[in-house]
C-alpha cells in the first residue's frame, strides 16, 4: 500500500478562511449595491429623473468652468460618494421676487416643481447648459463661461427683454446657471438693480435673503459696480 500523506490542518484552515473572506466580501458588495437600490427606491421617481438630467451636464463641467468643480463620475459614484450635491437638490432654495425666479440645474430639471410655478419662460446663462424641455417651456441662452474676465454685461438688455416678454404674457420665468451662485445671480442683480431701481447692495442682499449661497465672481461684481453707476435713473 502506498503511503497516507498527512492532512496539513493549517494549511486548511488558512484555505478555508480565505474562501470564506471572499465570500463575504462578494457578499458585502451584494449587499451594499442592494441598499443603494433600495435608497433609489426611496426617492420619488420624478427626483431620480431629474438628477439623471442634470447629471447629464456633469460632463461638461471642464468646458463651462462652474465654480462647484463638480468632478465627473459615474452615477452611482456621483449620487452616493458625493452625497447628492445641493447643485442637485436644491429646488427649496430658489430665490423668487414677483414672478422671478433664480436656481441651479437642479431647479431647472424638475419640470413638475416648474410647472407648479407657473414659469413659462427659462433663461440659461451658461455655455453648456441645453433646455431640458424644450417642448414645453420658452427658452433663451446666454452662452458664457464663469470666469472674471467674461462680459456679461453686454447681454444685460437682452436677457432684461427675455425676462420682460414672460412678464408681460402673464408668465414667470426662471434664471439659470449651474450652480446658480455666479453668472444668473448676476443677470438677476442687474435686472432688480434696472426694474426696481435697487441699489446694487440692496439688490444683493434680497436675492441672498432667499438664496444664501450666491457668490458672483470679482470679475462681475465689477460689472454690476460700472452698471449701477451707468443707471442714474433709468427705467423701462
Amino acid at each position: 500500500m502506498g503511503s497516507v500523506r498527512p492532512l496539513n490542518h493549517s494549511r486548511q484552515r488558512r484555505e478555508s478562511n480565505e474562501g470564506q473572506e471572499t465570500l463575504d466580501r462578494r457578499r458585502s458588495a451584494r449587499i451594499t449595491e442592494a441598499s443603494k437600490m433600495s435608497l433609489i427606491g426611496q426617492v420619488p421617481g420624478n427626483r431620480i429623473t431629474a438628477c439623471l438630467q442634470a447629471l447629464y451636464a456633469i460632463k461638461y463641467v471642464k468646458e463651462d468652468d462652474v465654480p462647484c468643480h463638480i468632478e465627473e463620475v459615474s452615477v452611482i459614484e456621483f449620487l452616493f460618494m458625493k452625497g447628492l450635491p445641493t447643485v442637485l437638490y436644491d429646488a427649496g432654495l430658489f430665490f423668487q421676487y414677483q414672478g422671478l425666479f433664480l436656481g441651479s440645474v437642479g431647479v431647472a430639471v424638475n419640470k413638475e416643481l416648474l410647472k407648479s410655478l407657473n414659469i413659462t419662460h427659462i433663461l440659461i446663462v451658461a455655455k453648456s447648459l441645453d433646455p431640458a424641455f424644450p417642448n414645453d417651456f420658452v427658452y433663451k441662452k446666454i452662452e458664457v463661461l464663469d470666469t472674471p474676465d467674461t462680459n456679461l454685461q453686454e447681454y444685460f438688455d437682452e436677457c432684461f427683454n427675455f425676462i420682460e416678454e414672460a412678464r408681460r404674457a402673464g408668465g414667470g420665468v426662471l434664471v439659470h446657471c449651474f450652480a446658480g451662485r455666479s453668472r444668473s445671480v448676476t443677470v438677476i442683480t442687474a435686472y432688480l438693480m434696472k426694474k426696481y431701481h435697487m441699489s446694487l447692495s440692496h439688490a444683493l442682499s434680497v436675492v441672498r435673503s432667499k438664496r444664501p449661497q450666491i457668490a458672483p465672481n470679482h470679475g462681475f461684481m465689477t460689472q454690476l459696480e460700472t452698471y449701477e453707476k451707468s443707471l442714474r435713473g433709468s427705467m423701462f
